[in-house]
């Protein structure tokens, strides 16, 4: 079998080579070259980029093959989410990768800023001893504003403990106690602006940051502030900074991000009062090695099959260890009761019982979405769109957990109610240290059966000799019978069998041994139990 091939669409560490290993073909391409991405993308299984290749719609349509976009970096500004979502895309990130490199930056800038160190350096080397003119001011005893105390945020606040300055913040989804764990005083945005002598930025951009920081703001702000952005572009209005700095409103700014990169003709760049870096916040060995050795794992996971429970277009989060042998358990369960089902979906129920309904069990629900639509669509289906393939058959979907189980220490049932009133389910748990998957009822019989490739259901009436009948049947057609299980609710009732086979059965010879024991049910399921 051909590698999967992993397209490598930037300049990234060698580091993130060595951490995909062996099993890929890797391709290093330009991704800034449309023609050349479009045609590599058409057989690649995954594509790592930085920031200037743009993974839109028109890339993603044309990567038929692709199961995941992986950016190595925080930002995915590059990267079409929506499309990536619908085709079934994982798309993922290192969002650690350099919060460190980030707040460094932050911090240097301030210091820049401060005290005039490119400006006197530019001087110096230019000839000049221009000491008085490069005169600053000393970040002690002065009050500094974070916006945004998330992660980076918070690392700023750390290293701005040591500078004995009075730190104040405003994030509205940070607690005060939060807060006063890093020493920041909680305030509002109107405070931070009002009051701080320097301000530094950490905020993701959504329509709701875009443009926070305005002439509004600038016009409450002390003439000596300084402000910094090492965040998003577009969070301060650069219209209005370039008035507040143009009339010395207020004493100095800090751009690492502007709106348009690279900032070609902006006329902040020529201002005495500014200090400019073209997007540097990642740019460290670190950081770089730690997100491509981050992406190049999530690579990994998602071309072996397995959840990313971390890549921004799954719903889910961090997955416990005892759910985990779960998740393949529930996929083979999704395609057994689609193969189960005569008539369309109208709600699935995925109810999880046992010592694992204590965690987080929603990637169970993803599982067995996405088994349930392997064989409903010809696209591909992952855990990524399965969520969106239900929505848009108009299938309700419901999770439901209980702490008990009384014969196992875990098991996971769907139920399904078909459009033409029917209700159909399937349960399974997986057994012992060996993790064995097990089918342990169908219908409301019990059974206890391991997955197969080929399986037979049947229902009839309880009677002797139909075993035989369907026995010999398999025989003629040299179908070998694996393994078998039979299940009753009352003596003379209705019998289930569950048969799997070596390989698959006719349509024909189903139909003829439906008759032949005059089964109301007869049904030929085949799962993929990779």
């Amino acid at each position: 079998m051909p590698k999967p091939i992993v397209l490598i669409a930037e300049e990234l560490s060698p580091a993130t080579v060595l951490a995909l290993g062996p099993d890929f073909e890797i391709k290093k391409i330009d991704g800034t070259n449309r023609a050349v991405l479009l045609a590599e993308l058409a057989t690649a299984s995954a594509i790592l980029v930085r920031s200037a290749t743009q993974v839109d719609a028109e890339a993603i349509s044309a990567a038929k093959q692709l199961k995941v976009i992986a950016r190595a970096g925080v930002g995915l500004d590059n990267v079409d989410i929506k499309a990536a979502t619908a085709a079934g895309v994982m798309v993922v990130n290192a969002p650690t990768s350099n919060v460190i490199s980030a707040a460094e930056l932050a911090i240097g800038h301030l210091l820049s800023l401060a005290r005039h160190i490119p400006d006197a350096n530019a001087s110096l080397k230019a000839d000049k001893w221009e000491r008085s003119k490069f005169t600053g001011v000393e970040l002690y005893d002065k009050t500094i504003g974070i916006v945004g105390l998330g992660r980076i945020g918070s690392l700023v606040a750390e290293r701005l403990a040591g500078f004995g300055a009075r730190l104040i913040g405003f994030d509205p989804y940070v607690t005060p106690a939060r807060a006063e764990q890093m020493d920041v005083t909680l305030v509002s945005l109107d405070e931070v602006m009002e009051q701080s002598d320097f301000i530094t930025i950490h905020i993701p951009k959504t329509p709701e940051t875009t443009g926070l920081i305005g002439a509004t703001q600038f016009a409450k702000a002390k003439k000596e502030l300084r402000i910094v952005n090492c965040s998003r572009g577009g969070i301060i209005d650069e219209d209005a900074l370039l008035e507040a700095l143009t009339t010395n409103r207020i004493a100095g700014a800090g751009l690492d991000v502007f709106n348009n990169e690279p900032p070609k003709g902006s006329a902040l760049l020529s201002l005495p009062n500014i200090l400019v870096t073209p997007h540097l916040g990642a740019s460290t060995d670190e950081a770089q090695e730690k997100a491509g050795i981050s992406v190049a794992k999530s690579v990994r996971l998602a071309l072996s099959g397995d959840l990313v429970p971390d890549a921004v277009n799954v719903a889910g989060g961090q997955i416990d260890e005892s759910v985990k042998p779960g998740i393949s358990m529930a996929e083979k369960l999704g395609q057994v009761l689609f193969g189960m089902a005569d008539a369309s979906l109208v709600s699935v129920e995925v109810e999880v019982r046992g010592e694992i309904a204590v965690h987080d069990v929603s990637v169970l629900k993803l599982a067995a979405l996405k088994g349930i639509f392997m064989a409903a669509v010809d696209d591909q289906v992952s855990y990524v769109n399965a969520p969106l393939l239900a929505e848009a058959r108009g299938v309700e979907v419901k999770l439901s957990v209980n702490k008990i189980s009384e014969e196992y220490r875990n098991m996971t049932t769907l139920r399904a109610v078909l459009s033409d009133g029917s209700v159909v389910s399937v349960s399974g748990t997986v057994i012992g240290p060996k993790r064995h998957e097990k089918i342990i009822g169908i219908n409301g019989y019990d059974v206890e059966l391991a997955f197969a490739e080929h399986m037979v259901l049947m229902v009839y009436s309880d009677r002797p000799g139909i075993v035989a009948v369907y026995g010999k049947a398999f025989a003629d057609a040299k179908i070998n019978i694996a393994a078998m299980q039979i299940a009753r609710q009352q003596k003379g009732g209705k019998a289930l069998s569950v048969i799997t086979v070596d390989s698959p059965v006719e349509p024909a010879l189903l139909e003829k041994l439906k008759k032949d024991i005059d089964a109301s049910t007869m049904k030929a399921i085949t799962i993929s139990v990779g």
